[in-house]
């Protein structure tokens, strides 16, 4: 099975709106991310958000570029400092691929807590608007599959 963990594109600052929605620029690379995963076949059956505005329309536009067939929705569990064991124990429930978009540093802890088994190592750098894919093997283990960033996509 695969995981699909991002991290919401960039926002505006909270000084300018405490909202904090996408950028332009945000946007263009959440799209140019989307786009490349979904021309390499990239699927999710769902895709949920932290409920923050960034993280929301990071998650539209990653459903609408690869045309998942359910509007993303909220899950408990996504916030920037939530316990990365609450959605680490309900990831068994999961039985086809899943995307979930939030924020640092809950990204990379819950991605180290699946891949290393302490949330504290931080095993994967991650970046605004990228995809970091994790895949189970048959054991049971999570393994870093790949990572699609915006620098690694031939301008248009």
């Amino acid at each position: 099975m695969e995981l699909y963990l991002v991290q919401h594109g960039e926002a505006t600052p909270k000084e300018v709106d405490p909202e904090r929605p996408l950028t332009e620029r945000g946007q263009v690379e959440v799209i140019r991310v989307a786009q490349a995963a979904h021309a390499a076949g990239v699927t999710a059956s769902t895709i949920y958000h932290s409920g923050k505005l960034r993280a929301q329309q990071t998650a539209e536009i990653l459903a609408k570029e690869l045309q998942v067939a359910e509007a993303p929705s909220s899950l408990e569990g996504l916030s920037p400092n939530d316990d990365p064991d609450l959605v680490g124990r309900a990831l068994d429930s999961f039985l086809s691929p899943v995307m979930l978009v939030g924020h640092l540093p809950h990204m990379s802890r819950l991605c180290s807590l699946l891949v290393v088994g302490d949330p504290d190592q931080h095993s994967v750098r991650f970046r605004m608007g990228a995809i970091v894919c994790l895949v189970k093997g048959g054991s049971g283990v999570w393994r870093v599959g790949w990572m699609l960033t915006p620098e690694v996509i031939p301008p248009t």
